[in-house]
């Protein structure tokens, strides 16, 4: 029993840790730049030694763009557990809601987020690899909702869902513009609702 109640509280450590080492190395590169800011300056920033970022981030792009699964899970769980009758465009609408940015912190940390990833080549390209990760993961459950032949629902399935990540994308720029003061969720209605037209 001991031994799980340390390596809880180990767990509960380390994402502290990595939670205030992502927050300092966002706050660095929104400051000087992705690319001009290096992992021995976030280090040193730190207190800590180079090795030890690489404990918590196995690349300096996981900071910002982080691991894509487990939103990825949420965002399709979300869509599988939407009434089947609901039509296909607003399951992938209702998807995203798990995305909030309410609290000042999300704020805060979801504009720096964007910003650096919108400056920088190679974070763009991460997202597009995000993008393609949720994709895979929601095609099954948006297959299903698809009438015809499997071919052309996963062509179709696939066509629907890269679109509602554009409009996913369009609104966070767009929110990120707008420095938070406009609510993602209603950004991201509107740009449903464009493309809905």
């Amino acid at each position: 029993m001991k031994s799980e109640g340390k390596a809880g509280l180990r767990d509960v450590a380390r994402a502290s840790v990595r939670a205030h080492v992502a927050e300092k190395a966002l706050q660095l590169f929104d400051e000087h730049g992705f690319d001009a800011t290096t992992v021995d300056d976030v280090a040193a920033d730190l207190g800590i030694s180079a090795r030890s970022f690489f404990r918590y981030f196995p690349a300096k792009e996981d900071v910002v763009i982080g691991d894509p699964l487990p939103v990825g899970r949420q965002v399709r769980d979300a869509a599988a557990s939407r009434p089947g009758t609901e039509p296909v465009w607003t399951v992938l609408r209702r998807a995203f809601d798990p995305i909030e940015l309410d609290t000042p912190e999300d704020v805060t940390r979801g504009l720096r987020t964007m910003r650096v990833m919108m400056s920088t080549a190679s974070l763009r390209a991460r997202n597009l690899e995000k993008h393609i990760a949720w994709a895979a993961m929601l095609e099954p459950v948006i297959i299903d909702r698809l009438d015809g032949d499997k071919d052309t629902r996963s062509f179709r399935a696939q066509t629907l869902i890269h679109t509602a990540l554009s409009c996913l994308d369009v609104a966070l720029a767009e929110w990120t513009r707008r420095e938070g003061s406009t609510p993602v969720q209603t950004l991201l209605d509107d740009a449903f609702t464009t493309i809905g037209r």
